[in-house]
């Protein structure tokens, strides 16, 4: 998350909260709003008087005029905030309200816009930046780098301390969706005593992060037909989604595909930007190469996605079909 050189708004103004990753977005709403009315006694209420008055609205529910209300000077004098969320389905003459607001804002009031960043509305995206808002962006994460520093982030701002192994377990178990893993931290950072590490990780999850499915991936492409299907079961009984497993498993044949395209001469740190993978991944990928072929290969990216389409309803189990894809991109390992 970032934010635009200009000042915050304080307690009044225009802030703009920009981008897809809603647990960003939501934490950046609710740092506004609280700093807005932190001097009042009066907890905030949507759509309620007393000390601090916020009012949150879905721009697609406003009318035209309405806005004007929601930003109107208090009888009272409270302090007010309004947040009006996806000004990108606004109506047009919302939007047109918007920018007129955004140009001369009310000077005892804090509106606070979330938008989710993409082409739509974007030309009132641009006006109200242009019309001096204070912008926060909000980004998707998406890359593996960037997950693993919001979760250091997380332990960081929990004063707590996690080693990189423990940071990776903490996400093959979990997975890749920011609140979910913000939550798991949390819950570990109240838990567990000392450095958060693999071990703790493995056992405060009861074998979840081992039995993930990107183990059961790992086992595949190496050739351990024993270990993969064991670690399936596993991962299927503890609550693992097949969807998730079938996803792992693809991604784990695409890396190999990847990185045994390229150059073996090249480092992995040069390639993770060309190739979209954290150079440990790389380094893992080159070992687990071994024994592959790209006839190999080209048939065990087919395997995983007749898989796909089992697992999302072409198949009577999902559980069977995972384990026949397991025993194919094995084969396909071994020459079979």
């Amino acid at each position: 998350m970032d934010s635009s050189s200009a000042p915050g708004p304080g307690r009044a103004g225009v802030c703009l909260v920009v981008g897809e990753e809603e647990l960003l977005v939501e934490r950046s709403v609710a740092s506004l709003v609280a700093e807005a009315t932190a001097d009042e006694t009066a907890p905030p209420a949507q759509g309620s008087g007393g000390a601090a008055d916020v009012r949150d609205v879905p721009a697609a529910s406003l009318a035209p005029g309405e806005l004007a209300a929601l930003v109107s000077p208090s009888l009272f004098g409270e302090v007010r905030a309004v947040v009006v969320r996806g000004i990108q389905d606004a109506g047009k003459d919302v939007a047109a309200e918007l920018e007129r607001y955004a140009a001369s804002p009310a000077p005892d009031t804090l509106v606070v816009l979330t938008h989710a960043g993409g082409a739509k509305g974007k030309a009132l995206l641009t006006a109200l930046t242009g019309s001096g808002a204070t912008v926060i962006r909000c980004p998707r994460i998406s890359r593996a780098d960037e997950r693993t520093d919001f979760v250091r982030a997380e332990f960081r701002g929990l004063g707590r301390k996690a080693d990189q192994g423990g940071v990776r377990a903490l996400i093959d178990a979990v997975g890749t969706d920011l609140s979910e893993l913000a939550a798991a931290c949390a819950q570990l950072a109240e838990d567990v005593p000392g450095t958060i590490d693999r071990a703790a990780v493995a056992r405060y999850y009861r074998g979840r992060a081992e039995a993930s499915g990107f183990s059961v991936a790992d086992r595949a492409v190496e050739g351990r037909l024993g270990d993969a299907l064991e670690q399936l079961r596993w991962a299927l009984a503890t609550g693992v989604s097949p969807v998730l497993i079938s996803s792992a498993l693809a991604q784990g044949v695409r890396a190999l595909g990847k990185v045994g395209a390229v150059p073996r001469g090249k480092s992995s740190a040069a390639l993770a930007g060309e190739l979209g993978l954290p150079p440990w991944k790389i380094d893992r990928v080159r070992r687990q190469l071994n024994g592959w072929s790209p006839d190999g290969v080209a048939r065990a990216l087919q395997a995983v996605a007749e898989t796909d389409a089992q697992v999302k309803g072409e198949g009577a189990s999902a559980g069977y079909a995972l384990e026949r894809a397991v025993c194919a991109i094995v084969a396909c390992q071994s020459g079979g």
